[in-house]
């Protein structure tokens, strides 16, 4: 089976750039790049990946299209653009010459105002995204998830995913609260969601798949196997489990599947989203 790995990060290390990797996330402070991960795709029989920000500069963008260049394994990249920004159509021009780009992220569960997503700049910045056939990758917290219907519902044409579910706090085991909003989000035909950065949500030494479980019943129940895609979120999820045991995880539970909702789940939704090439 064709299979996609939909999120993952690449960086070189650096203490001032990467200040959000705290001493407890010491496993972090290294370069991975993708001489470091294609190994771990391919033992695990995947045959590319899509490559996320993790850093809030064109220059991020820029690095993970260079690494296109020289890895055909990487089928796409969610850069940064500033949404905000006066010349965002003129910077979101200047991107569309890179075909492996093919959308943005914002860092918006970092925002203290936690309705960012909804002030006009912003807004403004993601109308615009549509006239590119740029996706948007929607990173929140379990909290923000109050504003998202809201704020997809002005752009009904635009692709978005969520990132790892919205984050859950799975380790306090909550749910109502956040299977509520997800249902309500799912609703939107133009929503996605990866199936990612669930481990580090939960008890990071003491997880068990079972765990899991729940919040997994709820996203593909909700979006159903034509919405939902998985992602390593590589190598973030090193902070509680190596590749194998993440990937293990989700390829058991996804077993109860058809073998057209897998193929859906693995490598179609991720390729029909990104519009990714061989």
């Amino acid at each position: 089976m064709y299979k996609i790995d939909s999120h993952q990060h690449f960086w070189q290390y650096n203490p001032v750039k990467d200040s959000w990797i705290t001493d407890e996330m010491a496993v972090l402070k290294n370069n991975f790049l993708p001489a470091d991960l294609k190994p771990e795709l391919e033992s695990h029989g995947f045959e590319g990946c899509v490559t996320v920000q993790a850093g809030q500069t064109e220059d991020e963008s820029l690095f993970l299209v260079e690494l296109t260049e020289q890895n055909s394994f990487i089928k796409g990249v969610v850069g940064w653009v500033d949404l905000v920004a006066e010349n965002v159509e003129e910077r979101l021009n200047y991107f569309s010459q890179y075909e492996k780009l093919k959308g943005f992220r914002h860092i918006l569960q970092g925002e203290t105002n936690r309705a960012y997503m909804l002030q006009p700049e912003f807004k403004h910045g993601i109308a615009k995204l549509k006239q590119f056939d740029f996706t948007y990758d929607i990173l929140i917290n379990n909290d923000q998830l109050i504003y998202i219907s809201e704020f997809v519902d002005l752009f009904p044409d635009q692709l978005f995913v969520i990132d790892h579910l919205a984050k859950p706090n799975i380790k306090a085991k909550e749910i109502e609260e956040w299977k509520k909003y997800i249902i309500e989000i799912a609703k939107r035909p133009n929503v996605y969601c990866k199936v990612s950065g669930m481990v580090t949500e939960a008890d990071w030494a003491n997880w068990q798949p079972a765990d899991l479980h729940p919040y997994l019943d709820v996203v593909f129940e909700a979006f159903s196997a034509k919405r939902v895609m998985y992602g390593s979120d590589w190598p973030v999820c090193l902070l509680a489990a190596t590749y194998s045991q993440w990937y293990e995880t989700i390829d058991d539970y996804c077993s109860r599947l058809s073998e057209s909702e897998q193929e859906l789940f693995w490598s179609g939704n991720a390729i029909s989203f990104y519009n990714l090439k061989n």
